[in-house]
Parts: C-alpha cells; structure tokens; sequence
C-alpha cells in the first residue's frame, strides 16, 4: 500500500505484544490495544480516534474482540474476510468482503486484501518481507549471542488446549549433536517463560554431549527475531519462529504433523517442512488430507512422534548444501 499509496495515512491497532515487534515500521501509526483492559480499553481507542473518519478498514483479525473494537472506528468501507474466513460472526461487522479462495495459505488471505485494493502483486509469493529490526534488538542479540555461527531452536509451540504441537526432546537432542559434530554449528534454544519451554531447554542441555546456549526466556520480541535474522538456520514446529524466520529470510525446517504446512507452514520455506500431516491423518483420524475440512488439525498426544530423526537430520543437511554456513565453531 505504500508503494502504490504513498501519501496514504496508515494507522494499525494491535496489541501490546504484536506491537512490540512491529515497532519501527516505517509511515505506521500505532495504536496499542492492552487486551487485558477489556471494554474500557476500547473506549479509550475510540475516544482516541473520534475526530476521525477513515477511508477504509481493513478487518484482517476473524476474531470477535476484534470485532468489538471495529465497532467504534468510523470508516466508509469495513472490508473483511469472506464468508468460508470470516470466523466469529465477522460479517456482521463489515460492509464490504474479499474474494473466496479454496484451500489458500493464510498469508494468502491477507494477500487478498491487497487484490480486492488493486494493489496486489501478481502473486503472493512477490510480496516483499521487512520486518523492522532495530539497532538495538540486533545489539541485544549480538549481547546474548556472540557466536558467529548458529542455528536457532525453538522446540515448543504456543499453549493452547490440545495443541500438542511439540516435538520429543530426542529427536532435538540427536539433531543437537548433529548439528555441532557434522556441521560444526552450535544450537541456540529460545522460547517463551513457561515452564514447558525451560523444561525442554534444560532437558536438552543436559542430554546433549555437544555445546548447547540456553536464552528461553533472555530475550525481547525484536531480540529473537534479531538472532533468528543472524542465524544460519531455525528449526522449529508450528509456531512463530518459523514466521519471523520466513519473514527475515533466513532458511527454516518446519516440523508439521498436527496441522497442514500448506495452510500455515512458513510461506517461502515450505518445501523444506518435515511434514507428516498426511500421515497423521491417517493414523489418527482415518482420513486421507483431501477429506478433512481445510485447516482441521490432528489433536493426538502422539501425532508429532510420526517425525523421524532421521527425516529431520536429512532435511537439514540438504538444506545445508543448498544454504551453507560457515563451518567453523564457535
């Protein structure tokens, strides 16, 4: 939009979290929603934004708080998703809606935003990644991470009821080992303050023989994105360091078994995904792909053991050839 629009006022409301890795987006005006404020931190906003009339909204959250809050944002066109997207009774809040898409990427669906506009490169896959990192997120994982060569590991995913999205603590082990003996690259591991995310880290520590750096919960936001921009390659399972890593460039191997790479895998690294959703599928719920509804996820506690070592440690070496490193350790 800005390249099409550059006198365009752009303002974006989001949230404490998201915005403090968005900051320092060039040409953005960011308004802050505390979700935990409720009601009355949405009568902030609209108080905030009462003089003003905007041209166009653009609902791209199918979530109903984000609904909620549209409601007091004046604007002559509220476009939203289609009726198959628009979760959360959304289309009760817009005016205006993209184009279906069967079976699309996410990122499609926000790609398609851009259609409706006219603004739309020839296709999703052009569009261009600059996520904002800034000096002093790159000082802070230069800080915590002095290592001229590196592969980021981030073992779990966000939690949510049935996620069973995390890989086993072997499997990260012997690629570990792997790393460090065949490539000489040592593993950073990074993650959230849950307990989960410190119990994964320090288990592998303690199992690896080869040097592994701990930073679970020693970074900011911007931090993380900063070392996975650095780092020669991420690996990680449906979550989102496989996203930063997308949207920074740097080569990432998805582990996938729960959930299908082609609706939420990293966009441009899907080929290098381990994916065993197809046959978790099948273990599981007796179904092929094609007869489960787009997007369903496999909630099985043992779904993501469908992932070999072997196809994990096979993946990375040929991604290694294709995107060396250095093979000097650090």
């Amino acid at each position: 939009m800005q390249q099409v629009w550059p006198e365009t006022r752009i303002v974006w409301v989001t949230g404490k979290a998201e915005h403090s890795l968005l900051k320092g987006l060039s040409g953005v005006e960011f308004i802050v929603y505390d979700k935990s404020t409720g009601i009355k931190g949405m009568k902030a906003i609209w108080q905030q934004l009462s003089d003003t009339r905007f041209d166009l909204l653009l609902h791209m959250q199918a979530a109903l708080r984000a609904s909620v809050l549209s409601v007091g944002i004046k604007a002559k066109i509220k476009l939203g998703f289609d009726k198959e997207r628009a979760k959360d009774w959304q289309c009760l809040f817009t005016n205006k809606r993209i184009a279906s898409r069967d079976k699309g990427h996410v990122v499609e669906g926000f790609y398609d935003f851009l259609d409706a506009l006219g603004v739309a490169p020839a296709q999703a896959s052009d569009m261009q990644w600059e996520l904002p990192v800034s000096e002093e997120a790159v000082a802070e994982a230069q800080q915590k991470c002095p290592c001229d060569q590196y592969v980021v590991i981030s073992p779990c995913s966000s939690q949510r009821a049935r996620n069973f999205r995390n890989w086993t603590l072997e499997g990260y082990v012997a690629v570990v080992e792997h790393l460090y003996k065949q490539h000489g690259i040592k593993a950073v591991i990074t993650g959230g303050n849950r307990d989960i995310e410190h119990y994964y880290a320090r288990e592998i520590m303690e199992r690896a023989t080869t040097p592994v750096l701990n930073l679970v919960a020693q970074t900011s936001l911007q931090g993380l994105v900063a070392l996975i921009q650095r780092a020669s390659l991420v690996i990680a399972p449906d979550s989102g360091p496989v996203h930063f890593a997308n949207a920074v460039n740097t080569p990432v191997v998805g582990l996938f078994a729960t959930s299908n790479v082609h609706r939420t895998g990293p966009y441009k690294w899907q080929q290098w995904v381990v994916d065993k959703y197809p046959d978790a599928a099948r273990t599981y719920l007796n179904k092929s792909v094609e007869e489960l509804s787009w997007g369903q996820r496999v909630r099985h506690p043992h779904a993501m053991e469908l992932i070999q070592t072997d196809d994990v440690i096979k993946t990375i070496d040929r991604l290694m050839i294709e995107y060396p490193a250095s093979s000097s350790q650090s």
